[in-house]
């Protein structure tokens, strides 16, 4: 595959449009969400409090709201990130990426992260909400990538992601690689975290990435519609 194997509606359709930094004003966040209806992207990625300005934004369109939860860290307790989860979604969103606790990943304590994952995915599920579940990879050994993804696929979750991107490190190939040869064909893979250019989310497309999260959305078709318009010349 190369960059123009793949048709420009198919790649919106892979990108949520990512604004998560602290001083995201809601001029960004509307800004962001016609962005992401101009290029039909899947969806716009926030943080909570900002759920109900883009449902709003978004109105009727088929953009979808996706919530992080539990974000940056992962570290908060698991009932405070159901509560999260809950208010997110009365609030509109239909997607929610959730932060696994990569401490107790790290101890060994999969029960506890297979549970916690579990207990999102049944809010989620609930309300029809996919839920996605993001392991920071670059926190974790490859044996520990392998354990997460099947305890992520075990809990009945959408996706599995890879950053958050406010860790060490983003997104790699090997990683989108390795992440969807455990979890096989079925379930989704979402490439987050330093993915800046129509290369970059091809090369992770072409790993196994079904989702690109993403704040260079704009920029990414912008280089698609280019290398369009060169190969037509």
């Amino acid at each position: 595959m190369n960059d123009l194997e793949i048709t420009r509606d198919k790649i919106a359709g892979m990108i949520d449009h990512t604004l998560l930094k602290p001083e995201a004003t809601p001029d960004e966040i509307e800004r962001l969400c016609a962005e992401a209806m101009e290029h039909r992207f899947a969806s716009v990625c926030v943080n909570p409090g900002y759920v109900t300005l883009a449902a709003a934004t978004l109105g009727k369109s088929l953009v979808k709201v996706c919530a992080v939860i539990g974000f940056p860290l992962g570290a908060t307790t698991s009932g405070s990130k159901v509560r999260e989860a809950q208010e997110a979604i009365s609030n509109g969103a239909s997607e929610i990426d959730m932060v696994i606790n990569i401490g107790r990943l790290k101890s060994g304590d999969d029960r506890y992260v297979e549970n916690e994952i579990r207990e999102i995915v049944d809010v989620g599920h609930s309300k029809s909400a996919f839920v996605k579940v993001i392991i920071e990879t670059c926190l974790l050994s490859d044996a520990e990538k392998e354990r997460v993804c099947v305890l992520t696929n075990n809990a009945g979750a959408d996706f599995v992601k890879t950053s958050t991107g406010f860790s060490k490190g983003g997104a790699t190939a090997a990683d989108v690689a390795l992440m969807r040869k455990v979890v096989g064909p079925m379930m989704g893979v979402k490439a987050s975290g330093g993915v800046r250019s129509l290369a970059d989310a091809i090369l992770m497309i072409q790993n196994g990435a079904t989702r690109i999260g993403t704040s260079a959305g704009v920029k990414i078709m912008s280089e698609y519609e280019e290398a369009m318009t060169h190969r037509h010349r």
